[in-house]
């Protein structure tokens, strides 16, 4: 059984919801999430807030965070996720926050950094990835979309395994 299979049934076993803000990763946790059956009852929605304007307006992201920290940050992050669990108000939420390239890295934040956060009841945690490939080689923006949602399905099911 996959990450994503253990999710669902410790979410339906608790009788809890979850929902998703999504920004480097574009919706693709949410895909991989509704593929499977049974997922109505414990999924509630995303929010892919790519833009900062999204992560303001819609998940209430303060503007002062996202212009003193950049939207690829752990700050941004725990509000994104806190903003969704509260938009769709659900009880556990997750987001992900990153540079998955090929452009737009800087020395600070380079192509691949990316930031997940969950957040539950009396819970949070942040988790900072640099995705890079071997030998100093860098990974393409699907492969750093695809390793952000790896870490995100560990981070979730690690989250629901110490409640």
């Amino acid at each position: 059984m996959n990450l994503r299979h253990e999710v669902v049934q410790m979410l339906t076993a608790k009788e809890w919801t979850v929902s998703f803000a999504e920004s480097c990763t574009g919706g693709l946790i949410s895909s991989q999430l509704t593929e499977l059956p049974g997922v109505s009852k414990i999924y509630k929605g995303s929010v892919i807030s790519y833009s900062n304007q999204a992560k303001a307006e819609v998940l209430g992201v303060p503007e002062k965070d996202l212009q003193d920290h950049g939207a690829v940050s752990s700050v941004v992050a725990i509000k994104m996720a806190k903003g969704a669990k509260s938009v769709l108000k659900t009880n556990v939420a997750l987001s992900v926050t990153g540079v998955a390239g090929p452009g737009g890295g800087s020395e600070l934040k380079p192509v691949g950094l990316v930031y997940i956060a969950v957040v539950g009841p009396d819970f949070e945690k942040v988790e900072r990835h640099l995705f890079t490939g071997s030998n100093d080689t860098q990974l393409s923006r699907h492969e750093i979309q695809l390793e952000s949602s790896k870490k995100a399905w560990e981070l979730l099911s690690g989250f629901l395994n110490t409640i």
